[in-house]
């Protein structure tokens, strides 16, 4: 069940209230085992969700998750929140935005939780509310997220802030109050994190595919980004003030593995140069990833990409990912590419030879930004799969565009091409320059009156490509 708090106090907060009752067939029922300005009183419950409003501002309520899970009297009574999903207004100067964020605070708290403290995220439940709130925000409206930056701290569930902003005009918009009602409402079935059953594991130390962020501005572009347009959620990020404010690193090392334990992540993606965080990072026992690693990795096995980064390249230093997907992390094997086969190929036809590889491997190692399969690459070991032999033979077809002939061989690939040959246009007396492109071109010229046809000037070639077969 997803536990909708709604505040008195907060006036787009009760305009957002009022569009989820509105939008949502609720059952309205009555909870007289605690005081109405604590949620008690009249609550209301459909499929999934359960509401309930408070007096005070989201930010000073200690563990609204208490008053959720029905009354004393209720047989529905132990339904315990999944997550809390506090409907609030944003303010600023932001003009129509729709955002959503997680809480606590990496330094002091003027806005509410306890100072150096951060509360339990609920990175997939952001993720999955971005997507929705995207879906349904009107014309004129930003979707994005928020660093971490107020209370509460102290929820018992995992908890995001879902707003709309950020002045008077915007908390007012009915048509805005309804797209985060409604964007709330297709959370139904959503989890805290960012579900992953291909990955999931009993492992106590497992994590699911979160990220903490640290460094940027306020509205975290980076982290926005990936939230919207990767495979990956983000759990807390500290913002570059709010990491001034924290102090340094090494002296706030409980702080940062805060972010990490209650993002339930083992990852950080930094914004800037920041040696000192990521040294302590690293110290905690968390790794540092780059944008770039979270957009190639994607949904691929992580014990896959471990496997792959220690035996063929890292991502950083230009891995990137094929169409295969092995059995096991232990199902493949690493060669090296053809690569006289494969520099030839990407002459012929960059975009073909690339779409080749990546047909046919696992992964490969890659030069010039990540734009060029060079060096080894690895191959699923099983015989159903593509392999090797199917890029030797995807590669031959791709000479085939630049030739008249190309075969495979045991030990090589070989190509053949009748081809213009200055020499012997320049003993037939044709001159140099655009009587050599013509005939290069296919086309006959005239020399002193006499007619010297391309395949007068032309030579039959050969090429072989080595190839190594196991």
């Amino acid at each position: 069940m997803i536990a909708i708090v709604v505040s008195r106090a907060d006036s787009a907060s009760e305009h957002i209230g009022e569009h989820l009752l509105d939008v949502g067939d609720w059952e309205r029922r009555d909870d007289p085992s605690r005081p109405d300005a604590d949620g008690g009183g009249t609550y209301y419950r459909t499929d999934g969700f359960e509401l309930r409003e408070f007096d005070d501002l989201h930010i000073d309520l200690e563990d609204p998750a208490a008053a959720f899970g029905g009354d004393e009297d209720d047989a529905e009574g132990d339904d315990s929140p999944e997550f809390l999903a506090f409907v609030s207004r944003h303010s600023g100067e932001t003009e129509e935005l729709l955002t959503a964020h997680v809480t606590g605070n990496f330094g002091p708290a003027p806005y509410g939780g306890e100072p150096e403290t951060l509360a339990r995220a609920a990175p997939g439940a952001e993720k999955r509310v971005v997507e929705t709130l995207a879906a349904h925000a009107p014309e004129g409206y930003d979707v994005g997220i928020e660093c971490t930056h107020h209370g509460p701290t102290d929820t018992s569930v995992p908890s995001l802030f879902v707003e709309l902003g950020s002045d008077e005009p915007q908390w007012a918009d009915p048509e805005a109050a309804r797209a985060v009602a409604r964007a709330v409402l297709d959370l139904r079935g959503t989890g805290a994190d960012l579900t992953d059953e291909e990955n999931e594991s009993d492992d106590p130390n497992f994590h699911p595919r979160h990220v903490v962020g640290f460094g940027g501005g306020h509205y975290a572009p980076r982290f926005t980004r990936i939230v919207r347009e990767t495979e990956w959620a983000v759990g807390h990020i500290g913002a570059d003030w709010a990491l001034g404010e924290m102090g340094a690193p090494d002296e706030n090392r409980d702080v940062i593995e805060q972010a990490f334990a209650r993002s339930r992540a083992d990852l950080a993606v930094i914004e800037g140069d920041k040696p000192d965080l990521a040294a302590t990072v690293e110290g905690l026992g968390h790794r540092v990833v780059s944008e770039t690693w979270v957009r190639e990795v994607g949904d691929r096995p992580l014990p896959l990409v471990e496997r792959l980064e220690a035996e063929v390249a890292t991502v950083d230093e230009g891995l990137r990912f094929g169409e295969v997907v092995p059995a096991s992390p232990d199902a493949i094997r690493v060669r090296a590419l053809p690569d006289e086969l494969l520099s030839r190929a990407q002459g012929v036809a960059a975009d073909a030879t690339r779409a080749a590889v990546e047909a046919n491997a696992v992964a490969f190692d890659t030069e010039q930004a990540g734009t060029r399969a060079t060096g080894r690459a690895a191959f699923a070991a099983d015989e159903e799969s593509p392999g090797y032999d199917d890029l030797v033979e995807d590669l031959a077809g791709v000479l085939e565009q630049g030739y008249d002939a190309v075969e495979v061989d045991d030990d090589a690939v070989i190509a053949r091409e009748t081809a213009f040959d200055p020499g012997l246009a320049a003993e037939r007396g044709v001159p140099e320059g655009p009587a050599f492109g013509r005939l290069a071109d296919g086309e006959s010229v005239e020399v002193d009156g006499e007619t010297v046809a391309p395949e007068d000037v032309s030579r039959a070639q050969t090429e072989r490509f080595p190839i190594i077969r196991f």
